[in-house]
């Protein structure tokens, strides 16, 4: 059995749609993150880092418990457990870069700039900036890959996939006040009617709404998502 720990964003969403994709039985365990619970110390067991998603699995490797945390070490874990969505051999190696080129450049710039867009209590004009310009250079990099291409990697629907989508999903939010965020980029939107035309896409929303998480930024809600915002400065040693 998978234990599927969750909340609203699109990391965790990722994961749901590998889930509803491949039709593994699964616990899906609401963590409702504005109101706090990722810091709870049952949760950071699981996540030393205090972040959704996390996963265990109780018949892991040699069949004991494995417990994993980050969307895409998930994904991968998933996949290699399943034989499933992670192309042919020759794809290894784009698999493992686009992977990343999400995991470390497209989700974490649109991030920042869905933060300082929508949660910083001030706007601070040259991270918004900085950040939704960064997200746009992402974009047009995976634009001009998706070039003649229907999916990022190879000939076959893969975890690059997924990982795309669950951050290219939020575009509304990352591109604030953009009615048609992706027009700009026509590969994208396309890849991405692609994949919402896929049941399975459905089916992860639904899992991703089968709990009535906390929706209201308030200074609570901040305190909670972003704690180091609201913490004293460390006080290092210069040696």
């Amino acid at each position: 059995m998978i234990h599927f720990y969750y909340g609203p964003g699109p990391n965790p969403a990722k994961i749901a749609l590998f889930l509803a994709e491949t039709g593994m039985a699964f616990e899906a365990i609401p963590v409702d993150t504005y109101r706090g619970a990722q810091h709870d110390a049952a949760f950071r067991v699981l996540n030393p880092n205090g972040k959704v998603p996390a996963l265990v699995d109780t018949d892991g490797p040699q069949g004991s418990p494995a417990t994993l945390f980050d969307s895409t070490a998930i994904l991968l874990y998933l996949a290699e457990k399943t034989g499933q969505f992670l192309g042919t051999a020759q794809d290894r190696p784009q698999l493992l870069s686009w992977l990343m080129f999400v995991a470390t450049g497209l989700g974490p710039f649109s991030g920042q700039a869905v933060h300082f867009q929508h949660a910083a209590p001030a706007r601070l004009d040259y991270a918004v900036h900085r950040y939704r310009r960064e997200a746009e250079r992402y974009y047009q990099i995976l634009n001009d890959h998706l070039e003649g291409r229907s999916f990022i990697v190879g000939d076959h629907y893969t975890i690059v996939d997924m990982s795309a989508w669950g951050w290219l999903d939020r575009a509304v939010r990352v591109m604030k006040d953009e009615d048609r965020p992706l027009e700009r980029w026509p590969n994208l939107s396309r890849f991405m009617d692609m994949m919402n035309a896929r049941p399975a896409v459905d089916r992860a929303h639904a899992i991703m709404n089968g709990h009535a998480f906390k929706t209201v930024m308030d200074q609570d809600a901040r305190q909670a998502m972003y704690p180091t915002s609201f913490s004293p400065a460390s006080k290092g040693t210069i040696s």
